[in-house]
């Protein structure tokens, strides 16, 4: 029986991990029930009784939370154990409409980047802030000529609390040294600040509510260019059903608010250090970047 205890607990723990429990997020465990404050985001009223959507573009699938792909025969038999009661929530975790309205509120009224750093620091809308370390802003400068945004935070980055420091990161590094630029010439964030769970894209959703932020983020730099790293950062920004590999290299101009920036998507460095051969590709778009501010046309 003990052996049994020991299997089942080990099997526990693995998957755990394989969820993104992998790092503590505070000293103590937080219970978000106990107090009466309930989950991240319950604390956003809403308005409107009919249920709560977001607008997603068309064909996207909502991602699930990952499996382990290595299941084990006690944690099999933990599954038809006797199901217990899970206890009763005070109050339900934020609707994404109404989270997406606290955003654009807290959003518009952020004059600065100092601004719009406190709001996000204190907003609650966003689930992925419970299983997070820490908020990942933004490195590089507040004014620069290309703003870069990538996917989400990894686990190097929650760390930190800087976005695109681990592995990726050093390898876009080294793209922008070979291309000329530096921190003071880049403004580098993601379209969510906060680490998903597992490493797992962020869900639809997750970027929506984070996109107000993103969007006044965007204005407050005002880059000459915008650089977009992987397919789920082009997606969302882009607002496309289109696979990185059709849009990368395309220019295409968006507005925000009264800004209107050039906007080109590439590959992320993550895809790159798992198929090195399509870094030529990437190289490519740097150097049409370059080509871009050198020759003042977009």
């Amino acid at each position: 029986m003990i052996d049994q205890n020991r299997e089942l607990l080990a099997a526990l723990l693995e998957w755990t991990i394989a969820m993104g429990a992998d790092t503590a997020v505070a000293d103590e465990a937080t219970d978000w029930l106990a107090d009466g404050r309930g989950p991240p985001g319950s604390g956003i009223a809403s308005t409107d009784d009919q249920p709560a959507t977001v607008t997603v573009p068309a064909g996207t699938t909502l991602l699930q939370p990952e499996r382990s792909d290595r299941p084990r025969s006690a944690l099999a038999a933990h599954r038809h154990a006797p199901a217990t009661a899970a206890p009763a929530r005070k109050s339900a975790p934020a609707a994404p409409n109404v989270a997406v309205g606290a955003a654009r509120v807290a959003a518009r009224d952020a004059a600065t980047l100092a601004d719009l750093h406190k709001a996000l620091a204190a907003f609650d809308g966003c689930g992925l802030k419970a299983t997070a370390k820490n908020l990942c802003f933004y490195r590089g400068a507040a004014k620069a000529p290309v703003m870069i945004i990538g996917e989400a935070p990894g686990r190097d980055e929650d760390i930190e609390g800087r976005p695109f420091v681990g592995r990726a990161g050093q390898l876009l590094d080294r793209m922008m040294a070979a291309a000329g630029w530096t921190e003071t010439d880049v403004h580098i964030t993601n379209v969510v600040y906060w680490r998903p769970p597992g490493n797992r894209p962020p869900t639809p959703q997750e970027t929506e509510i984070c996109r107000p932020f993103l969007e006044r983020q965007i204005e407050l730099v005002a880059p000459r260019v915008l650089l977009l790293m992987g397919g789920t950062a082009s997606k969302q920004i882009l607002r496309t059903d289109e696979g990185i590999l059709k849009i990368r290299g395309r220019w295409q101009t968006l507005e925000f608010g009264n800004l209107k920036v050039p906007v080109i998507a590439t590959l992320h460095p993550a895809y790159l250090l798992r198929t090195p051969i399509a870094k030529r590709q990437a190289w490519r778009d740097i150097l049409s970047v370059n080509e871009a501010l050198k020759s003042q046309k977009i």
